[in-house]
């Protein structure tokens, strides 16, 4: 080894270990070191009371005038919030502190300082939701963003884990299409070289396509839809996971629905309750949510909703308060099924016993949440299909390799799409789903 080597080797065992502040409480009594920002500082006297953030969670530092060099007294003194941060200290435990534990600062480095003159924006006061979004770059840092999200990775991870288990193969479907699944209207055209492309509506035909080859797959990427819908349910841009399974039918994909709920339910309670805490989520409501769930017909949905009041007709689609007052019916997510036929996608497979019905089936959550999960029992026949492209006017060439999959080994097969948005916005109880992507994207919404 060199002597400028062995000089680098010996100064960087010389210094604390860098510990994330979510594993803090395994070095009680040991010198360590933190990277991070500043999140907040308080004065009493010849005592500063930092409280730093690393990402993973939030640590009280105590620096004391007369325990630190003058210098480090003074740096410490003039940080502002949001500055970026190398600390060493010892870790002590404190029940009175954050997170139990707290650091006796002995040096500290600072890395950018933000000026006085120009202060990070987003301070501890209240701000309008457009101050908010329009920062959203800098939003992301406060204690509820990362909650949320947080929550959301144990979302995405848990559909990985329950699929994988159920013997599901992870099969990318492309973002880039040549037609629509769900419908012409909501379609983001695209210039593609010489013809014209559109960004993807759903992976499903695609996924129709592999579950021949693979017999049990998902996809799992983002979608868009171009709705000019400002509701509080509505993203331009959003993302599905969509399994897919040969030989399935419709009440197989709702026993799977309602398995992959319930892990899900349970995975976010079992490893982020601090998550849950910070948002205030009453728990006690999800830990309700076992199998069975409710499952109702279209007709019995229809009578509910005349039961309460409404003048919905049947024949049409459930709009956001059809579902908020089905759901309220339920303290568990309910299955709607049996959808009339003139309502669902052309390869919808129709009822045996009633042809004017799809074997369609969406999950609804309770609270208000309205729909999250929108599958069912794909059509098996070519000239059903051919008749219903045609039917509904759509450019037959675009569905010339989709069709060959009802040439080539046609089997019954079923599958759905979970909105991880929407299903977010249900476990932590939001107003909003635009706090359950990093960077939404909405009607009017297009930056950061």
């Amino acid at each position: 080894m060199s002597e400028a080597a062995s000089a680098s080797a010996a100064q960087t065992e010389s210094q604390p270990p860098i510990v994330p502040i979510d594993q803090i409480a395994r070095w009680e009594g040991k010198p360590v070191t933190i990277r991070g920002w500043l999140y907040n500082l308080r004065a009493s006297g010849k005592i500063l009371f930092p409280i730093f953030r690393d990402g993973t969670g939030l640590l009280q530092g105590v620096i004391v005038q007369k325990a630190v060099s003058p210098e480090v007294f003074a740096r410490a003194k003039e940080l502002t919030q949001e500055s970026s941060l190398i600390v060493r200290g010892t870790v002590r435990a404190d029940t009175r502190a954050h997170g139990g534990y707290e650091l006796d600062v002995s040096d500290l480095q600072v890395l950018q300082l933000v000026p006085v003159t120009d202060p990070f924006p987003i301070t501890p006061k209240e701000h309008g939701v457009e101050f908010l979004m329009d920062r959203r770059h800098l939003w992301l840092r406060s204690q509820r963003q990362n909650a949320i999200l947080r929550i959301r990775h144990e979302i995405s991870k848990a559909c990985r884990d329950f699929l994988d288990q159920e013997g599901y193969l992870l099969v990318d479907a492309p973002i880039l299409t040549p037609a629509a699944c769900e419908g012409t209207t909501t379609l983001f055209e695209t210039d593609y070289f010489e013809e014209k492309a559109y960004l993807t509506q759903s992976g499903q035909l695609y996924s129709e396509a592999t579950c021949a080859a693979f017999g049990k797959v998902y996809c799992f990427g983002p979608t868009f839809r171009a709705e000019k819908s400002k509701t509080r349910r509505h993203l331009t841009e959003f993302w599905m996971v969509e399994p897919e399974a040969a030989f399935a039918t419709l009440d197989d994909m709702m026993d799977l629905a309602e398995r992959m709920v319930t892990y899900i339910v349970k995975q976010v309670l079992a490893n982020r309750r601090r998550e849950l805490a910070t948002l205030e989520r009453d728990v006690s409501k999800l830990e309700g949510i076992e199998p069975p769930f409710p499952r109702i017909t279209y007709d019995e949905a229809v009578e509910i909703l005349k039961r309460k009041g409404s003048a919905y007709e049947w024949g049409g689609d459930f709009g956001g308060t059809d579902e908020t007052l089905l759901g309220e019916e339920f303290t568990k997510p309910v299955l709607v099924h049996r959808f009339p036929a003139a309502i669902k996608a052309f390869y919808m497979e129709p009822d045996p016993e009633r042809p004017e019905l799809a074997l369609g089936v969406d999950m609804l959550a309770p609270e208000g949440y309205g729909e999250i999960i929108g599958g069912g029992q794909r059509a098996a026949d070519l000239n059903l299909l051919l008749r219903r492209i045609e039917e509904q006017k759509l450019p037959k060439e675009a569905f010339d390799w989709y069709l060959d999959l009802r040439k080539y080994g046609a089997v019954p097969h079923a599958g759905f799409g979970m909105g991880i948005e929407r299903v977010v916005a249900w476990i932590c109880k939001l107003e909003h789903v635009r706090e359950t992507i990093p960077f939404p994207r909405m009607l009017y919404r297009l930056r950061p």
